[in-house]
C-alpha cells in the first residue's frame, strides 16, 4: 500500500509547472471573515518569478482598490508527476504604475493569460485591470510516493 507525501519543485521545476500562464483562484483580503476568492487566468513570467493578471473590474467593494492589497494566488493540477501545486502570496501592484510599467511589458512579453469567457458578456464589453505579483512567498509542491 503506497502512502502520499509531498516534496517541494526545484526551480526548473516550477518554471515546467507554471508555464507562461494558465488559470488558478486568487484570494484577495477583506476586512470580512473571508477572503474574496475567484478563479482567474494568469501569466508567468518565469525569467523574473513574476505573475500577471487580467481581472475584471467591477463595483464590487472586494474588487475595488485592488492595488497593494495582499493576496494569494494557487494553481494545480495533474501531471505526469502526480498533483503539483503552487502557493504564492504578496501585494497585488496595478500594472499602470510608471515605476513598474516598462519592467511589465518586458515581462508580459513572455507571458500568455488565456482568455477565458465566464462573464455572460463579450469579453470586450468587460473592463478590465492588469496587475502583476512579485510574490514574497512562493511555495510548490509535487506529491510524492513513499511505500509503507
Amino acid at each position: 500500500m503506497a502512502d502520499t507525501d509531498t516534496q517541494r519543485m526545484n526551480a526548473d521545476e516550477r518554471a515546467a509547472f507554471l508555464g507562461t500562464g494558465g488559470t488558478g483562484v486568487l484570494s484577495v483580503s477583506t476586512d470580512q471573515p473571508a477572503p474574496y476568492s475567484r478563479p482567474v487566468s494568469y501569466g508567468y513570467d518565469a525569467t523574473d518569478g513574476v505573475f500577471y493578471f487580467r481581472l475584471a473590474l467591477g463595483s464590487d467593494r472586494e474588487r475595488s482598490d485592488l492595488a497593494g492589497r495582499t493576496v494569494s494566488f494557487v494553481t494545480y493540477d495533474h501531471t505526469d508527476a502526480g498533483w503539483c501545486s503552487a502557493i504564492a502570496t504578496g501585494p497585488l501592484e496595478e500594472t499602470t504604475e510608471e515605476s513598474i510599467a516598462i519592467e511589465t511589458l518586458q515581462g508580459l512579453e513572455r507571458t500568455h493569460i488565456p482568455l477565458v469567457d465566464i462573464f455572460g458578456t463579450p469579453p470586450k464589453e468587460v473592463s478590465f485591470g492588469f496587475y502583476r505579483l512579485v510574490p514574497t512567498d512562493l511555495t510548490t509542491r509535487t506529491e510524492g510516493r513513499t511505500e509503507v
